[in-house]
Formats: structure tokens, sequence, C-alpha cells
């Protein structure tokens, strides 16, 4: 519904101060209502709908969506667990039909241990043992959508350098490395690494594309930062990183032998 909103706003020529203006809306009502933060009433959506003129199957279709996005999430119940800027993605995730991830630093959250995952929460020095509690907690239940019926298809290209990164100690990694080979046996997940020697390669850091079943539905692009997200959703935009996963995944080792090399680091993690 956002990306939608936003895209019939980019169509008519119009800044987000100029909607509010013609609404006697604030410009940042119509920038929240465009990046999915916090509630959209469909009396909101109805008013935006009309004045862009839009079709009475789009306006109609747009409400519905206003309507089912005050049901929450799962995550929702979790808190401070996941931040504003991060429940927009957990919602993406738990809808996409493909998932295609780049990660350069660290194992992918989708193929985390619970070990690994602690360790990595603990890195946020103002973060009690309940907030990395409940943060593993979420990070563990958005694994759970890999194993259902409509499970999306998960492909990942990890960095060798997340292989070798000690996170907690060597038998935390030996334990994540079994978990990411248990992981990559699923029919629906395919897994390959970027090996130190591949090369120059076209990225400015970790990234996930993520696609729908409705073709209506555009892929977006999610990046994340420190405190906030980036979603892109401007076909050029995604296009380009589209692009630069594809050449990330023919420069990578085949599965087969990107299982090969995690054994071989899980072997010299476990001596």
């Amino acid at each position: 519904m956002a990306i939608e909103l936003k895209k019939l706003r980019e169509e008519n020529g119009l800044t987000c101060s100029q909607v509010g203006k013609e609404l006697d809306w604030s410009s940042s009502k119509v920038n929240r209502m465009e990046t999915g933060q916090g509630r959209v009433q469909p009396s909101d959506v109805e008013a935006l709908c009309r004045f862009y003129d839009t079709s009475d199957d789009l306006r109609d279709l747009l409400k519905s969506l206003a309507k089912e996005s005050k049901t929450k999430g799962w995550w929702h119940a979790h808190g401070d667990a996941v931040p504003s800027w991060f429940s927009v993605y957990v919602g993406l995730e738990q809808a996409a039909s493909s998932l295609r991830s780049y990660q350069s630093e660290f194992v992918p959250g989708l193929l985390q241990t619970p070990a690994y995952a602690s360790e990595l929460s603990r890195a946020w020095v103002d973060h009690t043992p309940e907030d990395v509690q409940r943060m593993v907690d979420v990070r563990m239940r958005r694994q759970e959508l890999l194993l259902g019926e409509s499970a999306p298809d998960l492909w990942v290209v990890v960095h060798q350098s997340a292989l070798m990164h000690v996170i907690g100690d060597r038998q935390v990694m030996a334990g994540q490395l079994e978990r990411m080979l248990e992981i990559a046996e699923l029919r629906n997940v395919t897994v390959q690494v970027l090996p130190f020697d591949a090369g120059a390669y076209p990225t400015t850091g970790s990234f996930t594309v993520l696609g729908f079943p409705q073709q209506e539905d555009p892929d977006v692009v999610y990046r994340e930062g420190l405190t906030d997200s980036v979603y892109l959703e401007h076909p050029q935009d995604v296009d380009l990183y589209a692009k630069a996963f594809d050449h990330l995944r023919a420069l990578a080792l085949s599965p087969q032998r990107s299982a090969l090399l995690i054994k071989r680091t899980l072997e010299d993690h476990s001596r």
C-alpha cells in the first residue's frame, strides 16, 4: 500500500508537501503513509485516491489494505525487540515469495543459530539481557517462514569472511556453520559462498531483494543501517541491485562447492 501511494504521488509530479497542502495535512503525514510508519486510516486512503483520480478498483484495493494493516503481525508483540524501521521489513519478509540476499560480514539472520544471534545482539552495549533474549526470539521466529507450505525461495550469497569471522568463540561458529549446512538442504534454499579470490564485484554492502507473489506488487530492495533502513522500489534501483546479485552469484562458488568450503571451515573451527 505504501509503495503504491508513493508511486501515485510521483506519477502526478507532486511532493509530499504539495499533497499535504492540498488535503490540509502535514507533509510528514503523507511521508508516513508512504513509508509504512504508523496506522493508515481507510478514509485517508480514500481522500488520496480521489485526489489522484485513481480507478475505483485501485481505490477499493488500497482501502482494503489499509483495513488489513490494522491487524498486527506476530512481531509486534515483541515490542522494542523489533524497532519500527525494521518492523516494515519483517512484514515484507513474511509476505515475500522470493528473497535474494547478499551478506558481506555476518551469517544472514534466517540462517543464524540462537547462540550466534545472541552474540551479535550483545554487541550493542545498551541492550539488557532481556533485550538480547527478545531479539533472539524474534530472529528464531522469523526462520519459521522457511518451513511453511508457502515458504519463499531463499537464495543467499555469503562472503567467505563471514564464515571465518569468529563470533563468540569457535564452538559457536562450528554450531553456526552446521546450521547453515542443514538449512541449505531445504528444497527452497540455495546457499553460495563468495570466496576471497572472487575478484572485483559490484556492491556497497549487504542487501536483500524481496519478490512477491502478485505481479502488481513490485520487488523491493532492503538495506540496513545502524539506526534505520532504506527501502528502494524504483524500477531502475531494483534492477541495478538484481543485476548486482546475479553478478555476485555468478562469481560465487556453486552450492555444492560452497557446502564443501563451509565443511572445511567448520572443521577448522572445531579444532
